[in-house]
C-alpha cells in the first residue's frame, strides 16, 4: 500500500542551500505581474494596445510579445491612455506604447514582423482576417 503525502512542514527537513534570516519589520518589493493585453498595431517605435485597466502615463513596462512564431520582451514606456469603449460590460482602455532599450534581436524580430504583416497585407484579397497578436504586460 502506498500513500501520497499532501504536504510536510519545511521545519523538520531543511533543504534549503543557504539559511533564511528573519527580518525586524516588514520588507517591501514589487512582483512583476504579466497581463493579458491585445495590439490593434505595432511598428518598430511603438504599438498601441487594449487592456482592462488603465496604464499610468510615462511609466515604464516589460512587455511580452508573441509575434507569429517568435517571442520578445521589449522595454515600453506609456505615452497615453484612455478609456477606449465597453465591451460585454467591460471598460476596455487604449494605451499607445513607445518601445525602449529595444536590443539588435527584439529590433529585428519587430522588423521582420511588421514586414511580414505589410507583405501578406499586399498580397491577399480585401476580405482576409488581420493576424491575431497575443501579448502580456508586466506590471
Amino acid at each position: 500500500m502506498s500513500s501520497i503525502v499532501i504536504g510536510h512542514d519545511m521545519a523538520d527537513k531543511n533543504t534549503r542551500d543557504t539559511e533564511r534570516v528573519p527580518v525586524p519589520a516588514p520588507l517591501y518589493g514589487e512582483v512583476k505581474v504579466y497581463q493579458p493585453m491585445t495590439i490593434l498595431d505595432i511598428s518598430l517605435g511603438g504599438a498601441q494596445i487594449e487592456t482592462v485597466f488603465a496604464l499610468q502615463i510615462d511609466s515604464l513596462h516589460d512587455f511580452r510579445l508573441s509575434l507569429g512564431e517568435r517571442s520578445i520582451v521589449v522595454k515600453g514606456r506609456i505615452a497615453h491612455c484612455h478609456i477606449g469603449e465597453l465591451k460585454d460590460g467591460v471598460v476596455v482602455y487604449r494605451a499607445g506604447v513607445e518601445f525602449i532599450e529595444a536590443s539588435g534581436h527584439v529590433q529585428s524580430a519587430i522588423v521582420h514582423f511588421v514586414e511580414a504583416l505589410k507583405f501578406a497585407r499586399r498580397a491577399a484579397a480585401a476580405a482576409i482576417a488581420p493576424a491575431i497578436i497575443e501579448g502580456q504586460i508586466a506590471e
